[in-house]
């Protein structure tokens, strides 16, 4: 009778074993959930980086071609002049100074629609020859910095900076 109840006993498993291999099952189904909502939130946040810096390249292959101050003015005006109230009239990058663009605008100045959640924000700074870190007053000298910040809701997600010579 003892030969039948170890034979019982050795074909299955106990309860206490069959808990234990739920508990097991349990976490690694747990740890492979929290992987994959870390990997998913690592990816979105991936996509706004390269999305930002594909907006803050449209901005700056945009001015690339433009003078840095007006051709007809010269340093008149810093920011948009007289009747260039869109940015389809800007004519030299210190236009753009204070401008932000919801929706982002392309390199041909339409909106890029389907990126409505961000603004690009820009900003046209002269700086100081010999430190191009200090800000100077409008038009005091042949260096200004070109700031493009992308914006979703009040954060930024992504800046960068650039110089230019009037020359």
């Amino acid at each position: 009778m003892q030969n039948d109840r170890r034979r019982q006993h050795a074909g299955g498993l106990s309860l206490v074993e069959t808990l234990v291999a739920m508990v097991i099952i349990g976490l690694t189904i747990a740890a492979i959930v929290a992987g994959t909502a870390a990997f998913t939130q690592a990816g979105g946040a991936g996509l706004d980086l390269s999305t930002a810096e594909f907006l803050i390249e449209e901005i700056r292959e945009l001015t690339a071609p433009l003078p840095v101050i007006d051709p007809e003015n010269g340093t008149g005006v810093f920011g948009p002049e007289s009747g260039e109230g869109s940015v389809a009239a800007y004519d030299d990058v210190d236009d753009f100074d204070g401008a932000a663009f919801c929706p982002p605008i392309d390199i041909h100045r339409n909106p890029l629609n389907d990126f409505a959640t961000l603004t690009q924000r820009i900003t046209v700074e002269n700086v100081d020859v010999a430190d191009l870190t200090q800000v100077r007053s409008d038009h005091t000298t042949d260096f200004v910095r070109v700031t493009v910040e992308i914006v979703r809701h009040g954060q930024v997600l992504s800046s960068c900076s650039w110089i230019r010579t009037r020359s």
